[in-house]
């Protein structure tokens, strides 16, 4: 094997490393922006929650 070709597999298997963590990068993003997706609704639901609770409560009063 010469040194070209050792250069160029040195070359496939970063470019297959620099593939793989891009591809985890874009997975651990899309999973964090889901999260956050769902707590946003959460919290959007506890707030309409309260609300209405206290609609409820000062239309009782």
């Amino acid at each position: 094997m010469g040194i070209k070709d050792q250069f160029q597999d040195k070359d496939q298997e970063l470019t297959e490393k620099a593939e793989q963590a891009a591809r985890r990068g874009r997975s651990e993003a899309s999973e964090r922006s889901s999260q956050a997706g769902e707590q946003s609704q959460k919290s959007l639901d506890d707030a309409q929650r309260e609300a209405e609770d206290q609609f409820d409560r000062d239309y009782d009063a």
